[in-house]
């Protein structure tokens, strides 16, 4: 076992960062470290894993066995506790020039124990363009043993200079196969239930395993699939905006409380809550202050959250539409909505080709309009309107 096992369908990737590994291995010991270099750029579709293969190449570096994926230094490294791994995620929808500052400024001093100094910068395409400047600074002129780890969707959210001075890992989507066999193996779902849920997420491998874990989230895709059948007025048009609105709600809102819940609980531990001895209650007094920060970053990240969940409801609501125009053309591929054959044959048999283009069209209006905040339900009622007219 590797922390580079549970990297699904990215075999050339992952031969590409082994190489990396080994390298890193001989400059450690004072080779040249052919295949090492200091800054990387990791890009792929959404639910590719760009950032859990940074994460597993963050480990090897760190490991003295080139990841071995059970020693205290992989350990950490995955569970984002290790001291040499600075681990970003902007919380909001941007990140700002004064947290790159201080976050170049941490990365320049000297690793206190492991074999690197590693700043893991998951979806770095949000740094602001001053952001982006100050990083430029350090990727050009890194300090001895500081590696830069950026995520991505493609190489185009980055300034070209960032890009010039990084050595890029290309992930790709991973086949259906490859996913239900990552989810009977690693989460014990069943197979069936593990095909169901790959089919449906169409090659996003953390939304597969959210399908298949979460009853809650199967029921939500399948009532915005139920969408486009029950479209027959304008004022069902206004009733299902409001309805897909609260269901991205509900959605973003099961997500928050899972991840909030778990990051308020590890704080309260690490400042000693629950624990006896001299000095744990100044310590559980003292973390008011951690939990206020905690709170604040957990409010900006809400905010990115409902983002994605109003994103997914519309890539879900395209799927479908995809799906009748597959249909319409009589291309034999696998249909991510297949489940509702019923519906997709009916509106497939009804319209056109043409009305169905169009339709995709506004699913993909809705989107730009919401991420240049337009209110989400303002939009959704547009794009149902879009979807009934056709």
């Amino acid at each position: 076992m590797t922390v580079f096992d549970d990297l699904v369908g990215q075999q050339a990737a992952v031969a590409q960062l082994e190489r990396a590994v080994s390298g890193a291995a001989d400059l450690v010991s004072g080779g040249t470290g052919a295949g090492m270099t200091h800054a990387w750029l990791f890009t792929g579709p959404p639910g590719s894993g760009r950032a859990e293969a940074a994460r597993a190449f963050a480990a090897a570096l760190q490991c003295r066995d080139g990841g071995c994926g059970h020693c205290d230094s992989c350990h950490q490294v995955l569970a984002g506790t290790h001291p040499d791994v600075l681990y970003v995620r902007p919380s909001g929808l941007s990140f700002g020039v004064a947290a790159t500052r201080d976050l170049v400024l941490r990365s320049s001093s000297k690793p206190s124990g492991g074999r690197f100094r590693i700043v893991l910068f998951e979806d770095a395409d949000r740094a602001t363009e001053a952001a982006s400047n100050a990083l430029l600074k350090a990727v050009e002129e890194p300090s001895p043993r500081t590696v830069w780890l950026l995520c991505t969707p493609a190489p185009d959210d980055l300034l070209v200079t960032i890009r010039s001075r990084c050595r890029l890992v290309t992930l790709t989507t991973p086949g259906t196969r490859e996913i239900v066999d990552a989810l009977v193996r690693l989460d014990g779902v069943d197979d069936a239930t593990a095909r169901a849920a790959a089919v449906a997420a169409a090659g996003r491998v953390d939304r597969a395993r959210r399908l298949a874990t979460d009853p809650e989230a199967r029921r939500r895709r399948e009532e915005v699939l139920s969408i486009p059948a029950r479209l027959d007025g304008l004022g069902a048009c206004v009733g299902f905006a409001a309805r897909l609105y609260e269901i991205a709600e509900e959605e973003s809102k099961a997500i928050t409380t899972a991840l909030d819940e778990k990051e308020k609980g590890e704080l309260r531990a690490a400042f000693g809550e629950g624990s006896t001895g001299k000095g744990v209650a100044k310590a559980v007094r003292g973390s008011a202050g951690a939990m206020k920060e905690l709170e604040e970053r957990q409010k900006r990240r809400a905010t990115r959250v409902k983002r994605d969940s109003y994103d997914r409801a519309l890539l879900d609501l395209a799927a479908f539409y995809r799906d009748v125009l597959t249909l319409q053309l009589g291309a034999d591929v696998e249909r991510s909505t297949g489940e509702r054959s019923g519906d997709l044959e009916r509106i497939a048999r009804t319209t056109s080709p043409e009305s169905t283009l169009r339709r995709i069209d506004a699913i993909m209006e809705c989107r730009r309009r919401i991420a240049a905040n337009v209110h989400p339900q303002i939009a959704m009622e547009a794009m149902t309107s879009a979807l009934l007219v056709g």
